[in-house]
This record gives structure tokens, C-alpha cells and sequence, in this order.
């Protein structure tokens, strides 16, 4: 039973998910938690893991789930519920492409589809960073003079890197962004110290 349930909790992830793993996590969360699989702390933990392994976030939490409630069957069940979705529209968008990718209601419902992507990665960005703080939830969250100095920092990377963009039409090295939030990240506590 165990298997239908971690098969079909993946699949409806699957099938109703647009914009890939971080669109996802709100519902792979609302899931494992009414399913008491794990736990926050436990939820949380592992997308970090998720983060540092390869291999697609979803497949990664589908994977760890099944595993940890009834072994490798299980896993390979919940990849299989998270993943089969996605590999089913793709051959039915592949043999259909052509007929359908200039029809208006498609391109309708594409772009309709766009601000609830970002809506959940949003959300998700700031659940993460938040609870990262070490809040409990968004409600939670009490703005104080640690996030102001991260508010400030993140404000001047995003203006200096489309600066870059516009101006220079480039894109800046990781690398020199992390220099750069090392330097903004002591100039702006020393400010506001």
C-alpha cells in the first residue's frame, strides 16, 4: 500500500508541476508533511542535501522519500511517480509540437502558467532563506538589523549585476560576485554598526 501511495503522491507532483524542482517544493512539502513522512526539520535538512547532489531536486526528494519510508523499492517507486509525468508529456508534446506550438489558446495557457511559476519559486526562495534565519515561517519573521544588512547586500548585487548587463551587455563572474558581497557584506556591517 505503502507503494501506491508514495507512486501516486509523485506523480500528481509531477503532473501538475510547471517550471521544474523549485516550483515543486511547496508541493512535495504539503505532501510529505499530510503524509507525515518526515519531518520539518528532517524536510528542510534534506533539500540542502538536494542542493548539493546532482540530479533534478524533485527525482532527489522523490528518491530520499520512498527510501526512507520502505527501503529501495520505495524510492525507485516515487522517482518513478515524480519523473513518468514529465517523460509521458514530452512524447505527446514531441509527436504534437508542430501542429500546436503556433495555436493562440497553447500560448494562452503557457503564459498564464509563467506567474505561478515564479510565484512558487518565490515562495519558496523565501521560505528557505527565512527559515534559514531561523524563523519558524514567513509569519514568523520579525525584520531585524541581521536582515536589513542582507536586504542591503542583495539590493546592490542585483542593481550592480544588471547594471552590468545593460551597460556593458555582459554578465558578471560568479566568482567577482562573491568578491563583491564579501566586500558589500563588510562595508554594510560596518555602516550599521
Amino acid at each position: 500500500m505503502i507503494y501506491l501511495k508514495l507512486f501516486w503522491e509523485f506523480f500528481k507532483i509531477g503532473l501538475f508541476t510547471f517550471g521544474g524542482g523549485y516550483a515543486m517544493i511547496p508541493l512535495i512539502k504539503d505532501a510529505v508533511f499530510t503524509n507525515s513522512w518526515l519531518t520539518e526539520e528532517a524536510f528542510y535538512d534534506f533539500i540542502g542535501v538536494c542542493e548539493s547532489t546532482p540530479g533534478p531536486i524533485a527525482v532527489n526528494m522523490a528518491t530520499y522519500v520512498g527510501a526512507t519510508q520502505a527501503g529501495i523499492l520505495a524510492s525507485i517507486v516515487a522517482t518513478l511517480g515524480v519523473v513518468l509525468p514529465s517523460f509521458i508529456i514530452i512524447l505527446l508534446v514531441a509527436s504534437i509540437l508542430k501542429k500546436f506550438i503556433k495555436n493562440k489558446y497553447v500560448t494562452f495557457f503557457l503564459n498564464g502558467i509563467k506567474p505561478v511559476v515564479i510565484g512558487l519559486i518565490v515562495y519558496t526562495g523565501l521560505s528557505l532563506a527565512i527559515k534559514q534565519l531561523g524563523y519558524e515561517s514567513i509569519e514568523s519573521w520579525v525584520f531585524t538589523y541581521k536582515e536589513l544588512a542582507s536586504f542591503i547586500i542583495l539590493s546592490a548585487l542585483v542593481i550592480i549585476y544588471f547594471f552590468v548587463k545593460l551597460v556593458f551587455k555582459k554578465k558578471i563572474n560568479s566568482i567577482l560576485l562573491i568578491i563583491i558581497s564579501a566586500v558589500l557584506g563588510i562595508l554594510v556591517c560596518m555602516i550599521l554598526a
